[in-house]
């Protein structure tokens, strides 16, 4: 299939901008709870503090009054730089009904970037986490020759927080603050969000106040089963990224009540506590779950039933995902005795683990693994994957609940349609596509037709599912001129929990290599099980570089995942020669994106010399 259109199921045409989303709600049910705050200081399984719907407007009104107070006119630009928090929720709006413009900026930006950002976008004002940041924002500012009308914190800072913008804005009058929320129209620009820029500089996307509206609108109505009045989330993902802020409003707009967490660390114990029935999760957070289960498991010697269940599970999954094509089919009376027994045993731990009340994941921001998928399915927690960009306001497509297709994405959403080139690559329209990039230069080769070109190569099937096949730049044509799409295969890899990342290179060389990223927690945790000493005190360079491990047990370990990997797709496919490496994977260390993605042309570039290791002095593997 070529091309495959889901209708739109909600026209945005009745809102006026994205802050009716707030202001429909406020009206339809103000005492709502519509977020649980943390108490400052308190611990994560402390009560948390519940904001109402007319209390979180009531608020938005007041910082929306110090923005018009400090000077913020209609369609400048206003940046956030700060970890997820609720002040960021707060923050966002109060800008919006201001009629500024946001402009997010990841909290572990460096210098350079800032500055960078806050010159493209014009910004006028900016809103800083903590002193630190207010002091990289203040530097930007001055590095971009621009004058700012303020810099103020979400911390406590006496004169230069929140506070003091609410007290600065005490005498704007509510009708002002309400004459500029109206200013917007559906095609304003709502925000200018920096892309993280795997493999090229980072370009800014104007998202209109149409897109976030369009896509709230038409997700929550083919989500019934999982946007409901009632349910409840956590929010850990960067607000700096246009998934965790779309994800907000659809919250928001919905009836779900939402916390946020800034500290990965905090997210297991918060899960007991807050109890919620909805999660957007990378799928390294499933990759962890699931090997720390299997950890548990070991220490108390129940590594073979463990094996057991998780084989288990994934027929189970497997087995689900049948059903909800043929409701007809039964699952046979020792699969049926089995999945009793390992939940009972392992299963109901794990639910209970995170919450108990966990109806769906959503995973997205990465390729997940499709065994990993059924699993989590066999275990009772269906995740649904889906797949989407910046310049698509987050979610393209996405896998539906009772239609869920492990190692696909899923369908286009509602109001959207997917293209697949001649050339392969997945091309995009509709609700959630951007108006363009801020810079001309940019929006020159970025669509073709009238279709957004995402740079991904991908597939529909003959139900409009599509299941991605790698990046445009990252192919790789060999000595003999085969052409590899490398994605496949480092997907296998990956799915080791050992394994952080893995890429595959042999640009013009005679066979494929691997680079294998360990994840340094794993490989420790893995290191301690087996007794390993000389592995856990293994330092992590600290010029950016990576250091190659050479152990025969480890290299045994990843051999294996390699071999899975290489006997699933052809043999001018696999990899012949691969290394392992221990890396700083932060963003500082300029690798990864602040959502963790292998910033790929970077990596290699400073990895050059071991790749051409691989080819000048070759070794065998295990």
């Amino acid at each position: 299939m070529r091309e495959f259109t889901s209708p739109p199921l909600v026209e945005p045409s009745l809102h006026r901008n994205a802050t009716d989303l707030l202001m429909q709600r406020v009206r339809s049910n103000p005492d709502h709870a519509a977020f649980e705050v943390r108490t400052p200081g308190g611990a994560v399984t402390d009560p948390w503090r519940e904001v109402s719907t007319a209390d979180f407007a009531h608020e938005v009104r007041a910082l929306a009054k110090g923005f018009i107070a400090a000077g913020i006119q209609p369609g400048e630009s206003l940046a956030i730089m700060s970890p997820t928090r609720y002040e960021w929720a707060l923050t966002d709006m109060a800008a919006w009904f201001a009629g500024a413009v946001v402009v997010p900026v990841y909290e572990t930006s460096a210098a350079p970037q800032v500055t960078a950002i806050l010159a493209d976008a014009d910004v006028r004002l900016a809103v800083g986490g903590s002193a630190e940041h207010a002091v990289l924002l203040e530097q930007g500012f001055a590095g971009a020759g621009l004058t700012a009308l303020g810099i103020w914190t979400l911390d406590a800072r006496p004169g230069a927080d929140l506070a003091d913008l609410v007290e600065r804005g005490a005498r704007i009058p509510d009708s002002a603050v309400e004459e500029r929320r109206l200013l917007a129209t559906l095609d304003s620009v709502a925000t200018i969000v920096y892309t993280s820029g795997t493999t090229a500089a980072p370009k800014g996307a104007l998202i209109t106040h149409g897109n976030f509206v369009g896509q709230v609108l038409n997700v929550a109505a083919a989500y019934t089963e999982v946007v409901r009045e009632g349910g409840n989330t956590i929010i850990f993902l960067p607000m700096a990224h246009v998934l965790a802020r779309g994800l907000q409003l659809i919250c928001l707009a919905n009836g779900m009540r939402i916390a946020h967490l800034s500290d990965p660390r905090d997210v297991v114990p918060a899960l007991g506590a807050l109890k919620p029935t909805f999660l957007v999760v990378v799928p390294r957070v499933l990759q962890k779950i699931q090997a720390s289960a299997a950890a548990a498991a070991t220490q108390k010697r129940l590594g073979r039933v463990w094996a057991s269940a998780q084989r288990t599970a994934v027929e189970w999954g497997r087995f689900a995902e049948a059903h909800d094509a043929d409701p007809r089919l039964r699952a046979s009376p020792g699969l049926r005795i089995r999945r009793a027994l390992f939940d009972r045993l392992f299963y109901s731990r794990l639910r209970q683990l995170v919450g108990g009340r966990l109806d769906y994941i959503l995973s997205g921001a990465g390729a997940l693994d499709a065994e990993l998928s059924l699993f989590f399915r066999g275990l009772g927690l269906p995740v649904i994957e889906g797949y989407g960009l910046t310049e698509t306001t987050a979610p393209l497509t996405g896998n539906l609940p009772g239609a869920i297709n492990s190692g696909s994405v899923g369908v286009p959403m509602p109001g959207t349609s997917v293209r697949i080139s001649d050339h392969g690559e997945v091309l995009a329209r509709g609700v959630g596509v951007f108006a363009g990039y801020r810079r001309p230069v940019d929006n020159a080769e970025a669509f073709v037709e009238g279709y957004f070109r995402t740079g991904d190569l991908g597939e529909l099937d003959h139900l409009g599912r599509l299941t991605l096949k790698g990046r445009i730049k990252d192919v790789i044509v060999t000595a003999g001129g085969k052409t590899i799409s490398p994605a496949i295969w480092e997907g296998y890899v990956e799915g080791d929990p050992l394994v952080a990342h893995a890429v595959m290179v042999g640009e013009g060389k005679p066979y494929l290599g691997g680079l294998v990223l360990l994840d340094p927690e794993s490989l420790a945790a893995w290191a301690e099980r087996e007794g390993i000493a000389d592995l856990k005190g293994i330092r992590i360079p600290e010029d950016g570089g990576a250091v190659q491990i050479d152990d025969a047990r480890l290299l045994a370990v990843i051999g294996q995942a390699v071999s899975a990997a290489n006997a699933k797709i052809a043999r001018s496919e696999q990899v012949r020669r691969f290394v392992l490496l221990l890396t700083d994977l932060s963003e500082a260390n300029g690798f990864v994106t602040p959502t963790m993605k292998l910033k790929r042309s970077a990596f290699t570039s400073r990895a050059s010399h071991i790749v051409e290791s691989l080819y000048s002095q070759p070794r065998s593997q295990p």
